[in-house]
């Protein structure tokens, strides 16, 4: 009799033990993702941020805060190889994003970001080495493909959306995502590891997707007489803009086989009407950089400009170095010199950003 207690407290403690085992191995543990947007020098007015132009204390920009966030999460499979772990899509509310300073490995003096302190955790059952991307956006996004049907790691760095659609073009400075080439001690710097070592956290600052283009001109003092004999500026457009599906996460490897020829179009910087402006002014425009196939280190820009209202159309095609290579999108100035009247001609520049 005294026995078989004993055999009865083994299986007790043999069940138990394996029942709470098992317990333990469903338990899931929880990925906490934070997401920031860099924005320096901002302030509200009339709900929106607005940031100063650096060196135009006259000139503000005007940003509209994403509403939409586009997660992908990669899992690393024993061969090394990359599959997809989950899609998550969401809104964001405005409420939520909170000014703040950074701190960060790029920061410097004054920079401050916007913070979204809306809770993002995702419940992993299974732990394991994986990378977040993520695409933010003002207005929703068209993809060049399912992104349920992201398989693997070249689907991502593939994963484009369209710029041609109505409501993007004017939004192109509100989108911003996750750089594929941007590392942090040598690894993606949206990875996370196995949970083997330390608590799980993926913070992730989310950058421009289009270059800015910021242009000055100037008709020089000596000719700037009273019209009609004196010279000024009436009219300046960019032409030809990129108008295809651009790269979420590759923002600088965009590449055509030739300058467009159509395409998006900004028009009236200047008018003839905006007096203020013939003779000096400067303004700005986002849009997606791209090479040319042969040129790979060129990114082409189209004006149309032209003088006294003359009729003659001068449009040049601006060839502004960019760095391919580059972890974020460039800042591209241009300065437009003008000393004499402008002739309906077409020609070719190298500007130095």
């Amino acid at each position: 009799m005294k026995g078989k207690w004993y055999i009865w407290i083994l299986l007790f403690v043999l069940f138990t033990s394996c029942e709470h085992g098992a317990h333990e191995s469903l338990q899931k543990v929880g990925l906490p993702i934070s997401i920031s947007l860099p924005m320096d020098e901002l302030q509200i007015r009339s709900g929106a941020p607005v940031r100063r132009v650096i060196g135009d204390p006259g000139t503000t920009e005007t940003f509209v805060l994403p509403n939409y966030i586009y997660f992908i999460v990669l899992k690393k499979e024993a061969g090394g190889n990359w599959s997809l772990w989950k899609i998550e899509k969401d809104t964001l509310e405005e409420e939520d994003w909170t000014r703040t300073r950074y701190t960060g490995r790029l920061s410097t003096p004054g920079d401050s970001i916007f913070q979204y302190n809306g809770k993002y955790e995702m419940l992993i059952d299974d732990p394991f080495e994986g990378r977040v991307y993520g695409i933010a956006s003002a207005v929703p996004l068209t993809f060049n493909m399912d992104l349920n049907a992201i398989s693997n790691l070249e689907d991502v760095l593939n994963l484009s959306f369209n710029t041609a659609a109505a409501n993007v073009q004017p939004n192109l400075q509100h989108i911003y995502a996750t750089p594929y080439n941007y590392e942090v001690d040598g690894d993606y710097y949206g990875a996370f590891n196995s949970f083997a070592q330390k608590v799980p956290y993926v913070r992730l600052m989310l950058y421009h997707v289009a270059a800015k283009v910021d242009i000055k001109w100037n008709v020089e003092k000596s000719v700037r007489l009273t019209p009609p004999p004196g010279i000024r500026l009436t009219r300046m457009e960019a032409r030809n803009l990129f108008n295809d599906y651009a790269y979420c996460f590759r923002p600088m490897r965009n590449e055509k086989a030739a300058v467009l020829t159509t395409g998006f179009t900004v028009p009236n910087i200047v008018t003839a009407s905006d007096e203020g402006l013939w003779w000096e002014g400067r303004a700005y425009f986002y849009t997606i950089p791209y090479t040319v196939t042969g040129d790979e280190h060129y990114f082409p820009l189209q004006m149309s400009m032209e003088t006294n209202a003359n009729g003659n159309d001068y449009r040049p095609t601006l060839k502004l170095e960019i760095d391919t290579s580059s972890v974020f999108v460039p800042w591209l100035r241009a300065n437009f010199n003008i000393a004499k009247v402008l002739e309906n001609t077409t020609e070719t520049k190298v500007v130095n950003n």
